[in-house]
């Protein structure tokens, strides 16, 4: 293999964007030990994220990318404010949203390693209380959370929370979901998720930057978001967690989950054993031909193997992350712009190589 790569070989003929040269993914390139060439695709990404950063209008961004239980490369890009003009870096705070919806699966696979939940247990049996007047609720176990097949909708807003279908049936992606097993969770432990999720999961793993609920070092180190205009929008400062959306973190930090995941461990350590780590990734439900959901995971089978994955949304800041064990190899990126996914395709595609229908999942807002 030459470790010649011209840039010409990063772009389409016919686009602006990157495209997946998939004889040259870094990927690839790390899997057969090319580090020179890998080091010239690093360079190629640094030149190119930020033209398809100014394009698309998206402010800042950071990347994390795996190889081989550790960050090989992380990177931030542009600014957290587009006014101030502060340099995104790898310490900078990013609002994950709904990244945070594998990490408390993660927790709630391992409280069964615990003894202090069951997979198919009605997480009624866990409260003193019912959660909604339903009988259907003696329906929704921690299975049905974590693979979106509860019934609730995914918000209820100021309305009351029903239960729309027959829990098991069908997915329905769904934050009540994680907002009900974070009651039981809170009720079985009876220490705040943020405290509870920090202390056994967060701290142990190495993720010292990341908590759910807003620190006072945020206040120095997080980006605002910004809108399709790329006018500044503040970030939210939440006081207690949200199970479906209030992790903040870096890229570097999260890229510690991810590399946890394919790191197994002991029962009595924070992480999980390869048994939970094979369940919490094994199909649960099938959304179409390439996509099935696991317990906390979006499941893919791309052109170059099988990957775990999922995105945040939280209007102003978008993420995602995708990684996979057949390539040993995962990356993260964090952005703080409502249109940050835009690019994210062709991000992966260099990184980690391959198709993704995740890409194509109906409730990614580009």
């Amino acid at each position: 293999m030459s470790e010649l790569l011209s840039r010409r070989q990063f772009f389409n003929s016919t686009k602006t964007a990157l495209v997946g040269f998939s004889s040259f993914t870094l990927a690839s390139l790390l899997r057969n030990n090319s580090l020179s060439a890998a080091d010239k695709v690093i360079k190629n990404l640094e030149a190119q994220v930020p033209v398809l950063m100014r394009k698309a209008l998206i402010p800042g961004l950071s990347i994390a990318v795996i190889r081989n239980g550790e960050v090989f490369w992380s990177r931030g890009f542009g600014v957290t404010n587009q006014v101030n003009k502060k340099p995104v870096n790898n310490d900078t705070i990013f609002a994950a949203a709904s990244l945070s919806k594998p990490l408390v699966g993660y927790a709630a696979l391992k409280m069964i390693e615990r003894g202090q939940l069951e997979l198919d247990k009605p997480l009624s049996d866990y409260t003193a209380k019912p959660y909604i007047s339903d009988p259907r609720l003696k329906l929704i176990t921690l299975r049905r959370v974590l693979s979106h097949t509860t019934g609730f909708p995914n918000w209820s807003g100021d309305a009351p929370l029903r239960i729309l279908r027959a829990p098991g049936t069908k997915f329905v992606y769904s934050g009540e979901g994680f907002l009900y097993l974070q009651h039981v969770i809170e009720e079985i432990t009876q220490i705040p998720l943020a405290q509870y999720l920090q202390q056994n999961f967060l701290d142990p793993l190495g993720m010292k930057s990341s908590s759910f609920s807003w620190q006072p070092t945020y206040n120095t180190t997080a980006s605002d978001g910004h809108d399709r205009q790329a006018k500044p929008k503040p970030m939210g400062k939440p006081q207690k967690a949200s199970a479906a959306g209030s992790l903040r973190t870096t890229a570097n930090d999260y890229a510690k989950f991810i590399i946890a995941m394919m790191a197994p461990g002991k029962v009595d350590s924070p992480k999980l054993s390869e048994a939970s780590l094979k369940n919490m990734l094994s199909p649960q439900i099938k959304i179409n031909q390439k996509l099935d959901w696991g317990l906390g995971w979006g499941l893919e089978k791309a052109s170059n193997g099988n990957f775990f994955w999922h995105w945040g949304d939280l209007v102003t800041f978008k993420s995602i992350t995708v990684a996979s064990f057949d390539l040993g190899a995962g990356i993260v990126i964090l952005t703080n712009s409502q249109n940050g996914l835009k690019i994210s395709k062709n991000i992966v595609q260099q990184a980690i190589g391959g198709q993704h229908p995740a890409f194509d999942f109906w409730m990614i807002e580009y």
